[in-house]
């Protein structure tokens, strides 16, 4: 029996997955993310890992979330702070890009991987690029999963075309554009592989350390979305996977590419196909704003679902949406509030379920794959009333996926690889 590792860095914890040669989970683990400590909690999940699981790994792929970056120097070491992907503090640096970018590019956003390349190279405390091996300079900018497999397999200035998507690199052309070429910072930009290519083994001292074997292979890795979605098993174009989470995201296997930066599409390449969607300010951090877990549990349980909600809600916690609607003014719609709370919560599952299905209209309309099926992931996915009242407005089936964890998906990933 050989084994693949998948481990999923998200966005408030670390997950590890070991499957066997039949795709089953023999082993997980989980661990708290703490602030510069990346590189000891990875270590700590795999020596967490039984060692007769452990000595027949024979690869492993890491995912993490989408444009976390940061900048390193030619040792491996972090030079400034890493920037989460949520982080918009880069758009200070936009108008700087416009000039660069060309319209409507998926990166003119403050929290793309290249906004926030050109935010650091802003700050007069930090030296980037150059040809100097000065400590202090930064010679390669990587995403959150690309330095932490540099830990693993040793090799720096490597990332994967999934995570690389918001940095500007062409998914259809497999290369660098020609005004990303011409920046001023492309010396610092990762070679980038399909995911799931073996990279290069583990190295000795560190193979040794965590007790892994000498040929165990450390594979180019995703994002914790698209790990997501590799987990479900969805295979055919028309299918999707709804992400239930803190936002609301949507991917559709595609035979066709969609990129509308007007309503916030854009396309992953997957093999020889495409995962077209977007992703909400909407989900599930409003619902938890306005309610504990306990009470969505019980308040859900009042809710007739097949009755219409009479408020028109489109629930966010501050100005700005992304998908279906890309504009960052939009203001959140939550009034009028009722005295009940169960017509306050019914509304709000509403509100959400229809801007899931305004998404996968919109997929469609743009000219996708027509949507056959919707597989739903995340914490939402367990609130049988939601599901419903979602169904009501979708223009597909709804299910529940059976597998959910990133980390299974980045296992997937690992074992199948090129």
């Amino acid at each position: 029996m050989t084994v693949s590792l998948g481990i999923d860095f998200g966005t408030s914890g670390a997950r590890l997955v070991a499957i066997d040669t039949d795709c089953n989970v023999i082993w997980w683990g989980t661990s708290d993310l703490v602030a510069g400590q990346w590189r000891q909690v990875l270590f700590g999940l795999i020596q967490s890992v039984p060692i007769e699981i452990k000595s027949r790994v024979k690869r492993i792929a890491i995912d993490g979330t989408s444009s976390t970056v940061l900048l390193c120097n030619a040792d491996g070491k972090l030079v400034g702070t890493p920037i989460l992907y949520n982080d918009d503090l880069a758009k200070s640096v936009l108008e700087q890009l416009r000039s660069i970018v060309p319209a409507r590019h998926l990166v003119l956003n403050a929290t793309s991987s290249l906004a926030k390349l050109y935010w650091f190279a802003s700050q007069p405390d930090l030296i980037v690029g150059g040809a100097s091996t000065t400590k202090n300079r930064a010679r390669y900018f990587l995403h959150q999963a690309d330095w932490l497999a540099y830990h693993l397999h040793g090799k720096l200035g490597i990332s994967d075309y999934h995570n690389a998507l918001k940095l500007g690199y062409d998914v259809e052309s497999l290369s660098y554009p020609s005004w990303l070429e011409q920046s001023p910072y492309r010396s610092l930009l990762p070679q980038v592989y399909k995911p799931g290519t073996p990279i290069g083994n583990v190295m000795p001292a560190v193979a040794q350390e965590l007790g892994l074997a000498a040929d165990c292979l450390v594979c180019a890795g995703t994002t914790d979305s698209i790990a997501a979605f590799l987990a479900s098993g969805v295979q055919t174009p028309g299918a999707a996977v709804t992400s239930l989470g803190s936002t609301l995201a949507i991917k559709l296997l595609s035979q066709t590419r969609v990129d509308d930066v007007d309503y916030g599409i854009y396309s992953h390449r997957l093999d020889d196909l495409w995962l077209v969607g977007g992703a909400s300010n909407t989900g599930g951090a409003v619902l938890k704003h306005f309610f504990s877990d306990l009470e969505l549990v019980s308040l859900s349980q009042e809710i007739d679902p097949q009755s219409p909600s009479q408020l028109d809600y489109y629930p966010l916690l501050i100005p700005g949406e992304r998908f279906p609607i890309n504009d960052p003014d939009f203001l959140p719609r939550l009034a009028p509030r009722p005295d009940c709370q169960v017509d306050f919560l019914h509304g709000l599952l509403t509100g959400i379920a229809k801007i899931e299905a305004r998404g996968y209209e919109l997929l469609t309309e743009l000219g996708a794959t027509p949507l056959t099926a919707i597989y739903t992931a995340g914490g939402g996915a367990q609130n049988p009333t939601w599901t419903k009242i979602r169904q009501r407005y979708s223009p597909a089936p709804i299910s529940i996926s059976k597998r959910q964890e990133a980390a299974y998906g980045a296992a997937l990933l690992a074992q199948r690889g090129n």
